[in-house]
């Protein structure tokens, strides 16, 4: 019987973790939720946290134990089934998925938990440890990709993911290291005279980046930027009105510095690595941003898919030859690497990796992973 309560209340936790904010959860509606008293859930858990940790040590459990079957699978068969599985894994169980971002987001020693089980598939398929690149090229497309299937709907393809892990995004081309990595950049246009309503924005951005939503309020961003909070009103009808004009602000102020920046004369390739390292440099520039745009998806997830949704147009309006499969696919894998390899530097505080990653990652676009090789006996049981 306490077995089935302990299950009750974390059924409850994860429909309400996975549609709504953690800070707005209560252990009382986790409680009302299941049709359980205060009670039972503290013979069973200490507090909110304690609940939310058992969610997501199971959720790495979930999807270690779903990977252990490669063990035991033909070496041609070990790729397919990788990218399947965790595909699937994001079909089948995308309330924890949603869950589990959120964690990767609050407690990131959870996504290096993870990080350990895929660590070892990699072993498993293609008979080697991964470099710290070779994980991202592997693991950041394919989760990425995968999720926006199941949250956003889009139509991922997952022999075009197979094709990409084994043989890559693009047809060989050189690369030229010295265009890539050029050091002269063009900041942003900054106004010297910014109305009321930019510096609104200005602090809402500061303060929804280093607090958060939930612990931001607007006589803050008012008192901040200098203004009465009848100002605020004249432009904004609320908190989320707001909230979503400064995720849509971030959005623009990225492709607006990479389109800036990028440069002429590039090839495809050495265009998309240019990319990633603006990126890398625009994350390095304005840290709030990237927190702005993780935590809404939890807040405000619909935008957030259109925030995404018009990287993904970004790349569209380009004509692609190059690509050696379903264009899709290839934009959603490559908005992956660019968002787990911004994870690596922010939350790991990497950014001494991003150049060598990137010139690596650019190898890896060209010709992908190879042939599987022979696994070590050591990596033979996961």
């Amino acid at each position: 019987m306490n077995s089935d309560t302990r299950q009750a209340l974390i059924d409850s936790a994860v429909t309400l973790f996975s549609t709504k904010w953690y800070g707005t959860v209560s252990v009382a509606e986790i409680c009302r939720s299941a049709g359980l008293s205060n009670g039972a859930f503290y013979r069973h858990f200490k507090n909110k946290e304690e609940i939310f940790c058992a969610i997501l040590d199971h959720v790495v459990q979930q999807i270690e134990k779903a990977l252990k079957p490669l063990s035991s699978m033909e070496l041609s068969q070990r790729l397919p089934n990788f990218v399947s599985i965790i595909y699937n894994f994001s079909q089948d169980y995308t309330p924890l998925v949603r869950v589990f971002r959120e964690g990767q987001y609050r407690l990131f020693e959870y996504e290096r938990k993870l990080k350990d089980v895929y660590e070892h598939a990699f072993q498993v398929v293609f008979g080697r440890t991964p470099s710290i690149t070779e994980y991202l090229f592997a693991l950041a497309g394919l989760r990425f990709a995968s999720i926006r299937a199941a949250l956003h709907q889009i139509p991922v393809q997952t022999d075009a993911l197979v094709t990409i892990l084994s043989k890559g995004l693009f047809k060989t081309q050189p690369i030229n290291a010295d265009r890539i990595f050029a050091t002269s950049i063009t900041p942003l246009p900054i106004e010297l005279w910014p109305d009321s309503r930019d510096l609104l924005l200005a602090e809402g951005r500061k303060l929804f980046g280093e607090k958060g939503y939930f612990e931001t309020n607007i006589h803050d961003v008012t008192s901040n930027a200098g203004l009465a909070i009848g100002s605020f009103y004249r432009y904004f009808e609320s908190k989320e009105s707001f909230y979503k004009e400064v995720i849509r602000s971030v959005g623009r102020d990225v492709r607006h510095f990479i389109s800036l920046n990028l440069g002429n004369g590039l090839n495809r390739v050495e265009r998309e690595m240019r990319g990633l390292w603006l990126f890398i440099l625009f994350l390095s520039m304005d840290r709030y941003c990237y927190n702005i745009v993780r935590e809404a998806e939890f807040v405000l997830p619909n935008e957030v898919r259109d925030y995404y949704d018009a990287f993904h147009r970004g790349y569209l309006k380009r004509e692609d030859a190059s690509l050696t499969c379903d264009s899709t696919t290839c934009i959603e894998f490559m908005l992956g690497v660019a968002h787990y390899l911004g994870i690596e530097v922010i939350f790991d505080k990497s950014p001494e990796i991003a150049r060598q990653t990137i010139e690596e990652m650019g190898q890896l676009y060209i010709h992908g992973l190879g042939e599987m090789q022979r696994p070590d006996e050591s990596a033979s049981v996961l």
